[in-house]
Protein backbone atom coordinates (compact mmCIF):
# COMPACT_ATOMS: atom_id res chain seq x y z
CA UNK A 1 0.00 0.00 0.00
CA UNK A 2 1.65 3.29 -1.06
CA UNK A 3 1.84 6.04 1.35
CA UNK A 4 -1.20 7.86 2.69
CA UNK A 5 -2.17 11.65 2.64
CA UNK A 6 -1.51 11.96 6.20
CA UNK A 7 2.31 10.13 6.06
CA UNK A 8 2.96 12.54 3.12
CA UNK A 9 1.07 15.60 5.06
CA UNK A 10 3.67 15.09 7.78
CA UNK A 11 6.94 14.66 5.14
CA UNK A 12 5.65 17.82 3.57
CA UNK A 13 5.17 19.68 6.89
CA UNK A 14 8.49 18.86 8.59
CA UNK A 15 9.97 20.19 5.47
CA UNK A 16 8.43 23.14 5.53
CA UNK A 17 9.39 23.12 9.18
CA UNK A 18 12.68 23.86 7.75
CA UNK A 19 12.05 25.68 4.90
CA UNK A 20 9.10 27.90 5.74
CA UNK A 21 9.21 29.94 3.15
CA UNK A 22 8.31 27.37 0.70
CA UNK A 23 4.62 27.07 2.55
CA UNK A 24 3.18 29.14 -0.67
CA UNK A 25 5.02 27.47 -3.27
CA UNK A 26 3.29 24.49 -2.21
CA UNK A 27 0.13 25.21 -1.19
CA UNK A 28 -1.55 23.53 -3.90
CA UNK A 29 0.72 20.10 -3.00
CA UNK A 30 -1.28 21.14 0.69
CA UNK A 31 -4.47 21.31 -1.03
CA UNK A 32 -4.14 17.73 -3.15
CA UNK A 33 -3.67 16.41 0.50
CA UNK A 34 -6.64 17.65 1.84
CA UNK A 35 -8.85 15.84 -0.30
CA UNK A 36 -10.18 12.53 -0.05
CA UNK A 37 -7.96 10.80 -3.09
CA UNK A 38 -4.60 8.86 -3.33
CA UNK A 39 -2.16 11.84 -4.05
CA UNK A 40 0.07 9.40 -5.30
CA UNK A 41 -2.20 7.99 -8.23
CA UNK A 42 -1.60 9.53 -11.47
CA UNK A 43 -5.31 9.63 -12.01
CA UNK A 44 -5.03 12.75 -9.17
CA UNK A 45 -5.41 15.92 -10.79
CA UNK A 46 -4.39 18.55 -10.87
CA UNK A 47 -1.40 17.11 -9.58
CA UNK A 48 0.36 13.91 -8.00
CA UNK A 49 3.13 13.12 -5.84
CA UNK A 50 6.24 11.70 -7.79
CA UNK A 51 9.39 10.95 -5.90
CA UNK A 52 13.05 11.62 -6.51
CA UNK A 53 16.73 10.25 -5.63
CA UNK A 54 19.62 12.25 -5.68
CA UNK A 55 22.93 9.98 -5.32
CA UNK A 56 26.20 11.93 -4.41
CA UNK A 57 29.47 9.74 -5.42
CA UNK A 58 32.76 10.40 -2.93
CA UNK A 59 33.63 13.14 -5.48
CA UNK A 60 30.42 14.82 -4.84
CA UNK A 61 29.04 14.34 -8.05
CA UNK A 62 25.16 14.51 -8.61
CA UNK A 63 23.95 11.44 -10.72
CA UNK A 64 21.71 12.76 -13.56
CA UNK A 65 19.92 10.49 -16.45
CA UNK A 66 18.42 11.17 -19.78
CA UNK A 67 14.59 10.33 -19.35
CA UNK A 68 13.04 9.61 -22.60
CA UNK A 69 9.47 11.06 -21.64
CA UNK A 70 11.31 14.39 -21.12
CA UNK A 71 12.61 14.72 -24.47
CA UNK A 72 16.40 13.96 -23.22
CA UNK A 73 16.43 16.11 -20.29
CA UNK A 74 19.07 15.42 -17.43
CA UNK A 75 17.27 14.63 -14.14
CA UNK A 76 17.94 13.07 -10.91
CA UNK A 77 16.37 9.05 -10.95
CA UNK A 78 12.78 9.20 -10.07
CA UNK A 79 9.37 8.66 -10.87
CA UNK A 80 5.62 7.61 -10.18
CA UNK A 81 4.98 5.89 -6.75
CA UNK A 82 4.01 2.62 -6.94
CA UNK A 83 1.18 0.13 -4.34
CA UNK A 84 4.35 -1.69 -2.88
CA UNK A 85 5.83 1.47 -2.21
CA UNK A 86 5.62 1.98 1.79
CA UNK A 87 7.18 4.95 1.98
CA UNK A 88 7.99 7.72 -0.21
CA UNK A 89 11.71 7.17 0.63
CA UNK A 90 11.34 3.47 -0.92
CA UNK A 91 9.82 4.79 -3.96
CA UNK A 92 13.21 7.02 -4.34
CA UNK A 93 14.83 3.94 -4.09
CA UNK A 94 13.04 1.37 -5.71
CA UNK A 95 13.51 4.29 -9.29
CA UNK A 96 17.06 4.43 -8.54
CA UNK A 97 17.34 0.54 -8.86
CA UNK A 98 14.87 0.66 -11.59
CA UNK A 99 16.27 3.55 -13.71
CA UNK A 100 20.00 3.11 -12.86
CA UNK A 101 20.53 -0.84 -11.54
CA UNK A 102 21.61 0.89 -8.33
CA UNK A 103 20.23 -1.34 -5.26
CA UNK A 104 19.58 -0.08 -1.89
CA UNK A 105 22.65 -1.53 -0.30
CA UNK A 106 25.32 0.41 -2.52
CA UNK A 107 23.54 3.54 -0.80
CA UNK A 108 23.57 5.19 2.47
CA UNK A 109 21.50 8.09 4.25
CA UNK A 110 23.46 11.87 5.01
CA UNK A 111 24.03 12.83 8.41
CA UNK A 112 22.55 16.33 6.89
CA UNK A 113 19.55 15.07 6.01
CA UNK A 114 18.83 11.83 7.87
CA UNK A 115 16.28 10.87 5.21
CA UNK A 116 15.04 13.58 5.12
CA UNK A 117 13.72 14.92 1.95
CA UNK A 118 16.36 17.95 0.62
CA UNK A 119 13.66 19.31 -1.67
CA UNK A 120 10.29 19.36 -3.07
CA UNK A 121 10.06 20.79 -6.29
CA UNK A 122 6.71 21.26 -8.60
CA UNK A 123 6.88 21.08 -12.43
CA UNK A 124 4.32 20.61 -15.29
CA UNK A 125 3.99 17.86 -17.19
CA UNK A 126 2.94 17.76 -20.71
CA UNK A 127 -0.02 15.63 -22.40
CA UNK A 128 0.14 12.24 -23.34
CA UNK A 129 -2.52 11.47 -25.77
CA UNK A 130 -1.09 7.81 -26.10
CA UNK A 131 -1.36 7.65 -22.57
CA UNK A 132 -4.72 9.32 -22.18
CA UNK A 133 -3.18 11.47 -19.59
CA UNK A 134 -4.25 15.36 -19.44
CA UNK A 135 -1.50 18.01 -18.70
CA UNK A 136 -1.05 17.91 -14.99
CA UNK A 137 1.60 18.67 -12.49
CA UNK A 138 4.18 16.48 -10.05
CA UNK A 139 4.74 17.39 -6.71
CA UNK A 140 8.06 15.75 -6.42
CA UNK A 141 9.82 14.76 -2.95
CA UNK A 142 13.63 14.30 -3.62
CA UNK A 143 15.67 12.30 -1.24
CA UNK A 144 20.06 12.35 -1.07
CA UNK A 145 21.53 9.17 -1.20
CA UNK A 146 25.49 8.60 -0.67
CA UNK A 147 27.22 5.76 -2.38
CA UNK A 148 28.63 3.59 -0.13
CA UNK A 149 31.83 2.46 -2.32
CA UNK A 150 34.35 4.30 -2.89
CA UNK A 151 33.94 4.11 -7.14
CA UNK A 152 30.71 4.70 -8.50
CA UNK A 153 28.90 1.71 -9.52
CA UNK A 154 28.24 0.73 -13.24
CA UNK A 155 24.94 1.99 -14.53
CA UNK A 156 22.37 -0.85 -15.78
CA UNK A 157 20.06 1.59 -17.71
CA UNK A 158 16.74 0.61 -17.98
CA UNK A 159 16.25 0.82 -21.87
CA UNK A 160 12.62 1.57 -21.78
CA UNK A 161 12.44 4.80 -19.90
CA UNK A 162 16.31 5.92 -20.00
CA UNK A 163 18.85 6.95 -22.80
CA UNK A 164 22.28 8.02 -20.92
CA UNK A 165 23.53 8.91 -17.55
CA UNK A 166 26.41 11.30 -16.47
CA UNK A 167 27.45 12.35 -13.10
CA UNK A 168 27.46 16.17 -12.90
CA UNK A 169 29.24 18.54 -10.42
CA UNK A 170 26.84 20.54 -7.82
CA UNK A 171 26.78 23.69 -9.75
CA UNK A 172 25.87 21.99 -12.69
CA UNK A 173 23.09 20.34 -11.05
CA UNK A 174 19.95 21.05 -13.77
CA UNK A 175 17.04 21.57 -11.22
CA UNK A 176 17.40 25.09 -9.63
CA UNK A 177 16.33 24.48 -6.57
CA UNK A 178 17.81 21.00 -5.66
CA UNK A 179 20.82 22.78 -7.00
CA UNK A 180 20.86 26.00 -4.12
CA UNK A 181 20.28 23.28 -1.28
CA UNK A 182 22.65 21.15 -2.25
CA UNK A 183 25.07 23.85 -2.21
CA UNK A 184 23.71 25.01 0.64
CA UNK A 185 23.91 21.56 2.74
CA UNK A 186 27.88 20.67 2.07
CA UNK A 187 27.25 17.56 0.72
CA UNK A 188 30.72 16.18 0.39
CA UNK A 189 29.91 12.40 -0.29
CA UNK A 190 31.42 10.89 2.46
CA UNK A 191 29.43 8.48 4.27
CA UNK A 192 29.11 8.58 7.96
CA UNK A 193 27.63 7.36 10.76
CA UNK A 194 24.24 7.81 11.27
CA UNK A 195 23.28 5.46 14.04
CA UNK A 196 24.53 4.73 17.31
CA UNK A 197 24.23 1.57 19.19
CA UNK A 198 25.70 0.24 22.99
CA UNK A 199 27.82 -2.97 23.45
CA UNK A 200 27.37 -3.28 26.75
CA UNK A 201 29.22 -5.57 28.76
CA UNK A 202 29.27 -6.38 32.91
CA UNK A 203 33.07 -6.45 32.66
CA UNK A 204 32.84 -10.49 33.41
CA UNK A 205 32.23 -12.03 30.18
CA UNK A 206 28.63 -11.07 29.80
CA UNK A 207 27.02 -9.18 27.48
CA UNK A 208 23.61 -7.33 27.62
CA UNK A 209 21.28 -8.29 24.55
CA UNK A 210 17.77 -6.63 23.64
CA UNK A 211 15.12 -8.79 22.19
CA UNK A 212 13.13 -6.93 18.98
CA UNK A 213 9.24 -7.29 19.00
CA UNK A 214 8.42 -9.46 15.77
CA UNK A 215 7.00 -6.63 13.63
CA UNK A 216 8.37 -7.36 9.95
CA UNK A 217 8.02 -4.11 7.66
CA UNK A 218 8.08 -1.88 11.08
CA UNK A 219 10.84 -2.88 13.32
CA UNK A 220 14.37 -3.42 12.41
CA UNK A 221 15.78 -6.45 12.70
CA UNK A 222 11.94 -7.93 14.16
CA UNK A 223 12.29 -10.73 16.62
CA UNK A 224 16.21 -10.82 17.12
CA UNK A 225 18.71 -9.92 19.34
CA UNK A 226 20.59 -7.19 19.04
CA UNK A 227 22.50 -4.32 20.49
CA UNK A 228 20.11 -1.28 22.06
CA UNK A 229 20.43 1.89 19.98
CA UNK A 230 19.34 4.28 16.95
CA UNK A 231 19.41 6.37 14.57
CA UNK A 232 20.50 9.76 14.38
CA UNK A 233 17.81 12.51 14.74
CA UNK A 234 17.88 16.06 13.48
CA UNK A 235 18.02 17.58 17.49
CA UNK A 236 20.97 14.84 18.35
CA UNK A 237 24.44 17.39 18.86
CA UNK A 238 26.75 13.52 18.71
CA UNK A 239 26.57 10.21 18.28
CA UNK A 240 27.17 9.69 21.66
CA UNK A 241 23.85 12.27 22.11
CA UNK A 242 22.41 10.04 20.04
CA UNK A 243 23.41 7.01 21.97
CA UNK A 244 22.14 8.62 25.61
CA UNK A 245 18.69 9.55 23.96
CA UNK A 246 18.56 6.42 22.87
CA UNK A 247 18.64 5.11 26.03
CA UNK A 248 16.68 7.12 28.36
CA UNK A 249 13.66 6.32 26.05
CA UNK A 250 14.09 2.43 25.59
CA UNK A 251 15.91 1.56 29.26
CA UNK A 252 15.30 4.89 31.16
CA UNK A 253 16.98 3.27 34.65
CA UNK A 254 19.90 1.96 32.55
CA UNK A 255 23.06 4.06 33.08
CA UNK A 256 26.17 3.04 31.52
CA UNK A 257 29.95 3.45 32.65
CA UNK A 258 32.96 4.39 30.96
CA UNK A 259 31.19 5.02 27.74
CA UNK A 260 33.89 5.15 24.46
CA UNK A 261 33.49 4.76 20.81
CA UNK A 262 34.35 1.14 20.12
CA UNK A 263 33.54 0.19 16.57
CA UNK A 264 32.32 0.80 13.19
CA UNK A 265 29.68 -1.67 11.97
CA UNK A 266 27.46 -1.60 8.91
CA UNK A 267 23.72 -2.63 9.18
CA UNK A 268 20.50 -3.07 6.65
CA UNK A 269 17.52 -0.43 7.00
CA UNK A 270 14.22 -2.25 6.24
CA UNK A 271 14.68 -0.29 2.91
CA UNK A 272 17.38 -2.21 2.46
CA UNK A 273 19.89 1.03 2.87
CA UNK A 274 23.30 0.26 3.97
CA UNK A 275 23.46 2.40 7.52
CA UNK A 276 26.72 3.10 8.97
CA UNK A 277 26.49 2.74 13.06
CA UNK A 278 28.97 3.79 15.71
CA UNK A 279 29.38 1.21 18.32
CA UNK A 280 29.72 2.53 21.87
CA UNK A 281 31.08 -0.12 24.68
CA UNK A 282 30.05 0.49 27.93
CA UNK A 283 30.03 -1.52 31.49
CA UNK A 284 26.48 -2.10 33.43
CA UNK A 285 26.23 -4.73 35.79
CA UNK A 286 22.67 -4.39 36.98
CA UNK A 287 19.62 -6.61 36.99
CA UNK A 288 17.89 -6.31 33.85
CA UNK A 289 14.76 -7.53 35.41
CA UNK A 290 14.72 -4.59 37.18
CA UNK A 291 14.87 -2.31 34.65
CA UNK A 292 11.37 -0.13 32.72
CA UNK A 293 11.68 -1.45 29.02
CA UNK A 294 9.98 0.49 26.58
CA UNK A 295 10.63 -0.62 23.86
CA UNK A 296 11.13 -4.40 22.22
CA UNK A 297 10.68 -7.66 24.59
CA UNK A 298 13.52 -8.46 27.10
CA UNK A 299 17.52 -7.74 28.41
CA UNK A 300 19.04 -10.49 28.78
CA UNK A 301 22.66 -11.31 29.80
CA UNK A 302 24.78 -13.73 27.55
CA UNK A 303 28.06 -15.10 27.33
CA UNK A 304 30.14 -15.10 23.75
CA UNK A 305 29.75 -19.15 23.97
CA UNK A 306 25.86 -18.94 23.89
CA UNK A 307 25.13 -16.44 21.15
CA UNK A 308 24.88 -19.70 18.43
CA UNK A 309 21.75 -20.33 19.94
CA UNK A 310 20.42 -17.14 19.55
CA UNK A 311 18.96 -15.30 16.38
CA UNK A 312 21.56 -12.62 16.37
CA UNK A 313 23.01 -10.70 12.94
CA UNK A 314 26.49 -12.49 12.35
CA UNK A 315 28.03 -8.85 12.57
CA UNK A 316 26.83 -8.44 15.82
CA UNK A 317 28.02 -11.75 16.91
CA UNK A 318 31.51 -11.32 15.59
CA UNK A 319 31.20 -7.97 17.17
CA UNK A 320 30.92 -9.91 21.00
CA UNK A 321 33.25 -12.22 20.52
CA UNK A 322 35.82 -9.71 19.24
CA UNK A 323 34.98 -7.45 22.09
CA UNK A 324 35.13 -10.54 24.62
CA UNK A 325 38.85 -11.80 22.81
CA UNK A 326 40.10 -8.18 23.44
CA UNK A 327 38.83 -7.58 27.17
CA UNK A 328 39.23 -10.76 29.31
CA UNK A 329 36.80 -11.18 32.44
CA UNK A 330 38.32 -9.27 35.20
CA UNK A 331 36.69 -11.92 37.62
CA UNK A 332 35.41 -9.40 40.49
CA UNK A 333 32.50 -10.09 41.62
CA UNK A 334 29.47 -7.30 41.39
CA UNK A 335 29.51 -6.55 45.18
CA UNK A 336 26.19 -5.40 46.83
CA UNK A 337 25.41 -1.78 48.18
CA UNK A 338 26.17 -1.67 52.03
CA UNK A 339 22.63 -1.00 53.81
CA UNK A 340 22.23 1.53 56.73
CA UNK A 341 21.05 -0.35 59.46
CA UNK A 342 20.58 2.96 61.65
CA UNK A 343 22.84 1.81 63.98
CA UNK A 344 26.60 1.25 63.47
CA UNK A 345 28.61 4.43 63.11
CA UNK A 346 29.68 4.03 59.59
CA UNK A 347 26.52 4.57 57.25
CA UNK A 348 25.75 4.96 53.79
CA UNK A 349 25.88 8.63 52.02
CA UNK A 350 23.53 8.91 49.51
CA UNK A 351 24.89 10.97 46.36
CA UNK A 352 22.83 13.75 44.14
CA UNK A 353 24.51 15.84 41.61
CA UNK A 354 22.87 19.40 40.49
CA UNK A 355 23.57 21.67 37.83
CA UNK A 356 24.22 25.26 38.42
CA UNK A 357 23.85 27.45 35.55
CA UNK A 358 23.75 31.15 34.86
CA UNK A 359 23.04 32.89 31.65
CA UNK A 360 24.89 35.92 30.78
CA UNK A 361 22.37 38.22 32.66
CA UNK A 362 23.44 36.26 36.02
CA UNK A 363 20.21 34.45 36.38
CA UNK A 364 20.21 30.75 37.44
CA UNK A 365 17.77 27.79 35.46
CA UNK A 366 15.27 26.15 38.00
CA UNK A 367 12.60 23.86 37.22
CA UNK A 368 9.42 23.57 38.16
CA UNK A 369 9.09 19.85 39.44
CA UNK A 370 5.69 18.11 38.59
CA UNK A 371 2.82 17.64 40.83
CA UNK A 372 3.11 14.58 41.17
CA UNK A 373 6.63 13.88 41.29
CA UNK A 374 7.86 11.26 43.84
CA UNK A 375 10.28 14.28 45.60
CA UNK A 376 9.78 17.98 45.74
CA UNK A 377 6.46 18.47 43.60
CA UNK A 378 5.47 21.70 42.53
CA UNK A 379 8.81 23.21 43.79
CA UNK A 380 11.54 24.24 41.93
CA UNK A 381 14.74 23.05 42.17
CA UNK A 382 17.94 22.66 40.15
CA UNK A 383 18.32 20.12 37.67
CA UNK A 384 19.66 17.19 39.36
CA UNK A 385 20.22 13.34 39.95
CA UNK A 386 21.43 10.67 42.40
CA UNK A 387 24.42 8.86 40.94
CA UNK A 388 23.96 4.97 40.49
CA UNK A 389 26.48 3.07 39.31
CA UNK A 390 28.82 6.05 37.45
CA UNK A 391 31.20 8.85 38.82
CA UNK A 392 29.34 12.14 39.52
CA UNK A 393 30.43 13.90 36.26
CA UNK A 394 29.44 11.31 34.28
CA UNK A 395 25.57 11.44 35.91
CA UNK A 396 26.01 14.95 35.24
CA UNK A 397 26.52 15.28 32.07
CA UNK A 398 23.47 12.12 31.42
CA UNK A 399 21.10 14.40 33.47
CA UNK A 400 21.68 17.74 31.68
CA UNK A 401 21.10 15.66 28.76
CA UNK A 402 17.93 13.48 29.44
CA UNK A 403 16.08 16.20 31.48
CA UNK A 404 16.85 19.22 29.10
CA UNK A 405 18.57 18.16 26.15
CA UNK A 406 21.65 20.11 27.03
CA UNK A 407 24.93 18.97 26.21
CA UNK A 408 27.92 19.21 28.57
CA UNK A 409 31.67 18.93 28.30
CA UNK A 410 32.49 18.10 31.56
CA UNK A 411 35.94 19.59 30.60
CA UNK A 412 33.92 23.01 31.48
CA UNK A 413 32.50 21.89 34.92
CA UNK A 414 33.60 22.53 37.98
CA UNK A 415 32.47 21.82 41.98
CA UNK A 416 31.13 24.80 43.36
CA UNK A 417 29.47 24.08 46.52
CA UNK A 418 28.42 20.56 48.78
CA UNK A 419 25.69 20.40 50.89
CA UNK A 420 25.44 18.04 53.54
CA UNK A 421 21.86 17.23 53.93
CA UNK A 422 19.11 14.78 56.07
CA UNK A 423 15.74 15.71 54.55
CA UNK A 424 14.05 13.96 58.02
CA UNK A 425 15.06 12.07 61.22
CA UNK A 426 16.43 8.63 60.42
CA UNK A 427 16.43 9.17 56.77
CA UNK A 428 19.17 8.66 54.41
CA UNK A 429 21.76 11.40 54.83
CA UNK A 430 22.66 12.89 51.22
CA UNK A 431 25.79 14.86 50.02
CA UNK A 432 24.26 17.19 47.30
CA UNK A 433 27.44 17.96 44.56
CA UNK A 434 26.83 21.22 43.15
CA UNK A 435 28.41 21.66 39.87
CA UNK A 436 29.09 24.82 37.54
CA UNK A 437 28.89 24.72 33.54
CA UNK A 438 30.79 27.43 32.30
CA UNK A 439 29.52 26.72 29.27
CA UNK A 440 27.00 24.14 27.46
CA UNK A 441 24.74 23.14 24.03
CA UNK A 442 21.68 23.56 23.60
CA UNK A 443 18.49 25.45 24.83
CA UNK A 444 16.57 23.86 27.84
CA UNK A 445 13.40 22.02 27.50
CA UNK A 446 11.49 19.37 28.99
CA UNK A 447 12.25 16.32 27.64
CA UNK A 448 10.93 14.21 31.41
CA UNK A 449 7.49 15.36 31.79
CA UNK A 450 6.82 13.39 33.97
CA UNK A 451 9.12 15.21 36.69
CA UNK A 452 10.10 18.75 35.62
CA UNK A 453 6.82 21.06 33.90
CA UNK A 454 9.07 23.81 32.45
CA UNK A 455 12.36 25.62 32.63
CA UNK A 456 13.12 29.08 33.56
CA UNK A 457 15.58 31.51 34.25
CA UNK A 458 15.68 33.34 37.83
CA UNK A 459 17.51 36.41 38.98
CA UNK A 460 19.59 35.34 42.07
CA UNK A 461 17.48 37.77 44.40
CA UNK A 462 14.17 37.19 43.13
CA UNK A 463 14.21 33.18 43.51
CA UNK A 464 10.84 31.66 43.15
CA UNK A 465 8.38 30.33 45.99
CA UNK A 466 7.91 27.54 46.91
CA UNK A 467 12.23 26.13 45.98
CA UNK A 468 13.68 23.40 47.48
CA UNK A 469 15.17 24.70 50.82
CA UNK A 470 19.19 23.37 49.76
CA UNK A 471 19.14 24.82 46.54
CA UNK A 472 18.29 28.26 47.78
CA UNK A 473 20.96 27.28 50.13
CA UNK A 474 23.14 26.45 47.42
CA UNK A 475 22.40 29.53 45.49
CA UNK A 476 23.24 31.40 48.17
CA UNK A 477 26.61 30.30 49.46
CA UNK A 478 27.26 30.11 46.02
CA UNK A 479 27.20 33.90 45.47
CA UNK A 480 28.74 34.55 48.46
CA UNK A 481 32.00 32.38 47.66
CA UNK A 482 31.00 29.59 50.82
CA UNK A 483 31.61 25.84 49.25
CA UNK A 484 30.35 24.16 52.30
CA UNK A 485 26.92 24.24 53.78
CA UNK A 486 24.83 21.55 55.92
CA UNK A 487 21.27 20.97 56.88
CA UNK A 488 18.87 18.70 58.76
CA UNK A 489 21.46 17.61 61.00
Amino acid sequence: MPPSSTAIRKTVEAYLGRHPGERDALAELLATLGRPVDATARTALPGHVTCSAVVIDRQGRVLHIQHRATGGLMLAPGGHIEPQDRTLLAAALREVAEEAGIPPGALCLTRQLLGSPIDIDIHDIDASPSKGEPAHRHYDVRYVFYLVGEEPPTIALQDEEVSGAQWLPQPEVTSPTLRAKLLAAGLDGLPEPVNASALIHDGNGRYLLHLRDHKPGIIWEPGAFALLGGGRTHDDQSLQGTLLRELSEEVPGLRLEDVKPYAMEAATSIDGLSVPVQVFAGRWRGNPDRLALHEGVLLRWFTPDELDRLRLSLATRDLIRRHAAENPPDNQPTAAPPVWDGGSRTVLNGIGVHLHLEDAEGRVLLGLRHPDSKYAGDTWHYLAGRCEQEPALACLVREAWEEAGLVIDPADVELVHVVHVVDAPGSLPLMQLVFRARRWEGIPKVRESDKCLTWQWWPQDELPDPIVSYTRTAITAIAEGRSYSQLGW
